[in-house]
């Protein structure tokens, strides 16, 4: 408790923030952080930029993408459920089991 009152007290000093900003550390720690934001705007300016070529392409180019993504779901879960172990006869609990 005494602990955070010092801190509070210290951060609210004017004279203490400025020298803190004028440290090594935290101007590094601010270029950094600007850095990163930076490097974030543009990679989702690029990805935007390729949605739109995606999407501005041929004539329901990206229809038919989704539509074959769609089938390629589908068909991957119906092989799935085909596919998975079924449980020994008489294993089964809940309504319409086996008693």
């Amino acid at each position: 408790m005494v602990l955070r009152r010092l801190l509070a007290a210290l951060l609210h000093s004017p004279q203490l923030v400025e020298r803190l900003s004028e440290s090594r550390p935290i101007r590094r720690a601010a270029q950094l952080t600007a850095f990163a934001l930076l490097q974030a705007q543009l990679r989702g300016q690029d990805a935007a930029r390729r949605l739109r070529a995606i999407a501005a392409g041929p004539t329901g180019s990206l229809g038919r993408r989704a539509a074959r993504f769609r089938d390629t779901f589908t068909q991957e879960l119906r092989r799935g459920l085909r596919e998975r172990p079924r449980p020994p006869p008489g294993s089964q609990k809940g309504p319409g089991a086996n008693s």
